[in-house]
């Protein structure tokens, strides 16, 4: 099957050689499935035809702020509200999540309580799940659709579905401890406290639910062929 990735940002140029962009980053971490990708680079303006382009889709995250005010934002928040009527399946990490949340009418802020960065620890549906993340932007007012499924003690709203056929989360599940380690190195300082990039750094040797996340993410996206 084939997924459409929605790319919303690009990988620091110093971190392309080691980890390629965003979109690399997902076809390794649902290696083994039976999918193929498409990449739309609506960062730069290149938008897909329409729904059925790919069987699903999938938006990265970004640097960028989804209350920012860029000319591709507007037409993304529209396919995503066009996907979403016509119940296509639909996952979004991190900016994803959030652009998603504010194209179906939730609200998405700076945060004013600051950075999460690094291993940290969420309750999704029950279980605990160990999972990198690098954002202070988060959604802080739910759109009148969605369901949370899991938090973080920094995030309230951390993982969301709508229906059955999208699901996002804030952490990164596409970031190992490798791509961690560079953020820190190359994105983090002068942006990020110092205090929170060291505890990040002290964390990375610890391991990861990463895969347990692609599972659920894979099982929305897979909807479409069982539907097919």
């Amino acid at each position: 099957m084939i997924i459409g990735i929605l790319q919303t940002g690009h990988t620091p140029d110093d971190m392309q050689a080691a980890h390629g962009d965003f979109s690399d980053m997902f076809a390794r971490l649902f290696d083994g499935r039976d999918f193929s990708y498409r990449l739309f680079n609506v960062v730069d303006m290149e938008f897909p035809a329409g729904p059925d382009d790919a069987d699903a889709w999938l938006v990265t995250g970004s640097k960028h702020g989804a209350y920012e005010d860029h000319p591709w934002i507007p037409p993304l928040e529209e396919f995503i509200r066009q996907l979403h009527a016509e119940k296509r399946p639909l996952v979004g990490i991190c900016f994803g999540h959030q652009i998603i949340a504010q194209a179906l009418g939730g609200k998405v802020v700076k945060f004013p309580g600051g950075w999460s960065v690094g291993r940290k620890r969420y309750e999704i549906g029950g279980e605990t799940f160990h999972l990198n993340a690098w954002h202070q932007d988060q959604v802080v007012e739910l759109p009148p659709d969605a369901e949370v499924l899991g938090a973080s003690d920094f995030s309230a709203y951390a993982v969301l579905a709508y229906a059955d056929h999208i699901l996002t989360v804030q952490p990164h599940p596409e970031f190992g401890a490798d791509v961690v380690a560079d953020l820190i190195a190359h994105r983090g300082p002068g942006i990020v406290p110092d205090d929170l990039l060291a505890t990040a750094e002290a964390g990375l040797s610890e391991p990861t639910d990463n895969a347990a996340l692609a599972d659920r993410l894979a099982a929305v996206l897979t909807r479409a062929r069982a539907d097919a």
